[in-house]
């Protein structure tokens, strides 16, 4: 039997209609052993259509599959959370950015200039060195900023004159000069170069001004979760008997520390202090506040405990001021600012006085704990 015996007529045509009438109301098309085939300009259509079908519905696959993956970051409530949240994406962004745009983010915080020294407003939560896996660092950072600072002058360079801790702010000064870098060393070592910081604690010191002058040194916390903080190793103990003090064996890796301090107002059990530190004792100021005077700067989650890594715990006043809970006293950064350098006769001029304002989180803090700024700082 031939093939062309084999091929039947169209469905149109079994059902009696007249063949011009059945190719007006269907396409051509042939059924062969079962199988339907459409012409060639069907087939291409049809796959244009589909081909634009599949992309759009994958396109808003995916669309629909990141926005469920991605989780939005939670942003805290309070005023207080906000803005430390802040802080935290802006030191993030500073640590993604290339070094060259984080250097540039350092130019725009200058605060003094001239032909020896320059001074920069240490941003929050920016490492001064490199430690662990920070990718950006203020010393890491020197040759291109001083390029950047010196109108892109080939063989410019900075020194950093001294260091500020990773959560601290203010005047950061750095040496354009080895001349100038040693000078300003040397002030330092014979304890000429005042430093002044200001500093939100937690109760309020007693006497309201004086002196701390206690050796400090490192210190292994056992427990649960073993850790290392810098502790009192002081020279003097009570007597026996309790009416007197007793001067002690200095321990070897013991450092001097002297710290100067003033309260300047208080409120709802915190104060606005003013340090001056005569000595460079890594966490000096944390340690003689917390330690020392039993009133530990506010944000200091490190030595508000000793004996174990905890956020630090607020009084139930306080934690009213700041409308913050308990639970989230984790997002308060640490209080401790370097608010003024002052170096005497330098370079044969007369003093040289830098000054820093204060930022915008320590502000708040202070409205809120209704404590008011001095009109002179």
């Amino acid at each position: 039997m031939s093939r062309m015996q084999l091929a039947r007529p169209c469905v149109g045509a079994s059902r009696g209609l007249h063949p011009a009438a059945v190719r007006k109301t269907q396409p051509s098309c042939f059924l062969f052993t079962g199988r339907k085939f459409a012409t060639v300009s069907e087939q291409n259509s049809a796959t244009r259509t589909t081909r634009r079908l599949r992309a759009a519905d994958i396109a808003a696959r995916l669309r629909s599959e990141k926005e469920k993956t991605t989780e939005k970051p939670k942003v805290p409530g309070s005023p207080v959370q906000r803005r430390v949240t802040e802080l935290k994406q802006f030191t993030q962004q500073l640590q993604s950015v290339h070094p060259n745009v984080f250097a540039k983010a350092l130019s725009n915080s200058l605060i003094y200039q001239d032909q020896h020294l320059i001074a920069i407003n240490k941003p929050y939560g920016v490492p001064v060195y490199n430690s662990g896996d920070v990718r950006n660092s203020i010393a890491e950072s020197l040759p291109v900023l001083a390029k950047i600072l010196s109108g892109m002058q080939g063989g410019s360079q900075l020194h950093l004159c001294y260091s500020l801790e990773k959560d601290a702010t203010g005047v950061l000064l750095l040496a354009k000069t080895e001349e100038a870098y040693e000078r300003v060393q040397s002030l330092i070592k014979s304890r000429q170069m005042e430093s002044k910081y200001m500093v939100v604690t937690v109760g309020v010191p007693v006497p309201s001004e004086g002196m701390v002058d206690i050796p400090i040194i490192e210190k292994e916390v056992l427990g649960p979760q073993s850790h290392f903080k810098m502790g009192l190793s002081p020279l003097y103990r009570l007597s026996e008997e309790g009416n007197g003090l007793t001067r002690v064996r200095a321990h070897r890796q013991a450092q001097g520390a002297v710290t100067q301090y003033r309260v300047l107002d208080s409120s709802a059990s915190c104060s606005l202090v003013e340090l001056q530190p005569f000595t460079g004792v890594k966490h000096q100021l944390r340690v003689h506040m917390a330690l020392a005077l039993g009133c530990p700067i506010l944000g200091d989650h490190k030595y508000a405990n000793w004996n174990k890594l905890a956020p630090q715990k607020l009084p139930e006043g306080v934690l009213r001021r700041l409308d913050l809970e308990q639970s989230k006293t984790r997002y308060l950064p640490l209080h401790l600012h370097a608010r003024q350098i002052i170096l005497p006769g330098f370079k044969g001029q007369g003093d040289l006085n830098v000054s820093c304002p204060l930022p915008k989180y320590f502000i708040m803090t202070l409205k809120r704990l209704q404590i008011p700024l001095p009109e002179k700082l």
